[in-house]
């Protein structure tokens, strides 16, 4: 079978086309986390559960899809490293515990999920995946499972000692919500492809 050939994400070919590569990543990096956090603030408590519903799923998959494998794990480490330390960058709460004990918290598990997830959406990027709408939807939607596996195997532990609670709490009333941003977060990806290869297309033009 195969190896599945590399090919460069967003973020690789842009830093090639201006011939700065390390600067590009850095600073994608930087606004990926920044993205990550403001996502989180844009919050909203749901009827019978702790957890609430927010965009940070989304900005997490779509923000590795454009970095790749490494740099969108790396991302969500700092994300979570930042949130842990006190600063501002979760999801603003009255109920939910802060900094460090948010992550042994309802939510726990889903953030601590999220460089795995973040691997695996931009390792399938780097496949070639983020080129088309389907493709693009499918690596997203693999990235969301890891997410879901994660919150909803720490509530089954931690909090409700039973899967089908755990899966009613964390996965049943946010699923929905989930599928229709990542397919909005999927028209992204192709259409940055199809406008930066015109772009390239008409620099070798003139």
């Amino acid at each position: 079978m195969p190896v599945p050939v590399h090919t460069p994400t967003l973020v690789d070919y842009s830093g090639r086309q201006i011939s700065a590569a390390v600067p590009v990543r850095i600073a994608s990096v930087a606004l990926a986390v920044a993205v990550t956090a403001a996502s989180a603030q844009f919050t909203m408590p749901l009827p019978f559960t702790a957890v609430p519903f927010t965009f940070t799923p989304m900005a997490v998959l779509l923000t590795a899809a454009v970095l790749g494998s490494r740099l969108g794990a790396v991302t969500q480490v700092i994300y979570l490293c930042l949130g842990a330390v006190g600063l501002g960058v979760f999801s603003p709460s009255g109920t939910l515990p802060p900094g460090l004990l948010r992550l042994v918290g309802p939510t726990g598990g889903y953030l601590m999920a999220y460089p795995l997830a973040a691997f695996l959406t931009g390792w399938l990027s780097e496949r070639g995946w983020d080129r088309r709408y389907v493709t693009s939807f499918a690596a997203m939607l693999f990235g969301l499972g890891v997410i879901y596996l994660g919150g909803v195997s720490w509530l089954t532990v931690a909090y409700t000692h039973a899967v089908g609670p755990a899966v009613t709490m964390g996965l049943v009333q946010f699923v929905a919500l989930d599928l229709m941003k990542i397919g909005a977060a999927a028209v992204v990806l192709p259409r940055t492809w199809r406008l930066v290869g015109g772009r390239a297309s008409a620099s070798k033009h003139q």
